[in-house]
């Protein structure tokens, strides 16, 4: 058997290296990602379906101030979103984002089943012609359950598919391009799966068990979806955020201010440039940005 300059045979080197690499991502991870998003929205729909009764019997609401209660959570769970997507591209990363959040929509969503189960956390005092109205303590407590909830959704909604992406891009894979499709296609259809499931069973739930139970079971389906999402993380490809986005996105701000004074030049203009594979010569009236020959 001959050795290296070190001692060390080949066949040796090799005993010493593992046969094979436990390849990160994959279709494995697909249950533990679809699960997430699928039972979160099939807790945060069936809360929101009947939300407005909920309001209007517990908590002595009228009409109009229930619908506004709900159209100002809509709206921030909506924006959220936004900021949820820029923490993970930016900084986070995907992963860390999708755990907060799932974390905090938890937590949202027991501060709400805490108003059910309390008779303390509701107004209670209803007459014929009068119903007290919640107090500051019983309202404060029920927009915080709503806050937590908007931003939970604001880290689950915007990086579940982008991190399910992660997991099969694969650019060496001839079929990367069909097995990403065939996700999109699981993912987008679990999603109408669990809104009908989340309107018909959750709703049904309330009305005939009553609401601690009904948001009660909203509540295990979150922790459910912690667990398995946690369940999958060893197997989850990563990727870390990239702080150069916002890096990027500041000198183009800074750029657009500095340049806020340029005039634009004639029609005629020799300034005027564009590529080889261009059919725009001259500035149109629709769009007026343009790019001298210094730029």
């Amino acid at each position: 058997m001959s050795e290296t300059a070190g001692g060390i045979s080949p066949a040796d080197d090799q005993t010493r290296q593992p046969t094979t690499a436990r390849r990160k991502g994959g279709l494995k991870t697909m249950p533990f990602i679809i699960s997430n998003e699928s039972l979160e929205k099939v807790a945060s729909v069936g809360l929101q379906a009947n939300m407005t009764f909920y309001l209007k019997k517990q908590y002595h609401l009228t009409n109009s101030a229930a619908a506004n209660v709900l159209f100002l959570w809509g709206a921030l769970s909506n924006f959220t979103p936004i900021v949820g997507a820029f923490a993970a591209d930016s900084y986070f990363g995907r992963f860390r984002v999708i755990v907060v959040g799932t974390l905090v929509t938890v937590s949202g969503m027991l501060v709400l089943w805490t108003t059910a189960i309390f008779p303390t956390a509701r107004p209670q005092s209803c007459h014929a012609k009068h119903c007290d109205s919640p107090d500051h303590g019983q309202l404060l407590l029920l927009f915080t359950s709503f806050i937590l909830m908007a931003i939970g959704a604001g880290g689950i909604r915007p990086c579940s598919l982008a991190f399910g992406a992660d997991q099969l891009s694969d650019p060496t894979n001839p079929r990367n391009e069909r097995t990403l499709q065939t996700f999109f296609s699981w993912y987008y259809a679990s999603i109408g799966i669990s809104v009908i499931v989340s309107a018909l069973a959750i709703v049904a739930i309330q009305d005939q068990f009553g609401w601690v139970i009904g948001f009660g079971v909203p509540v295990a389906l979150m922790v459910l979806s912690a667990v398995l999402f946690l369940i999958g993380s060893p197997a989850y490809v990563r990727v870390p955020g990239d702080s150069t986005l916002l890096t990027s996105f500041g000198r183009v701000v800074v750029g657009a201010w500095r340049n806020r004074g340029l005039t634009v030049p004639p029609r005629d203009s020799d300034r005027w440039v564009c590529g080889q594979e261009s059919k725009l010569v001259r500035p149109t009236d629709k769009w007026r940005g343009f790019l001298t020959k210094h730029a």
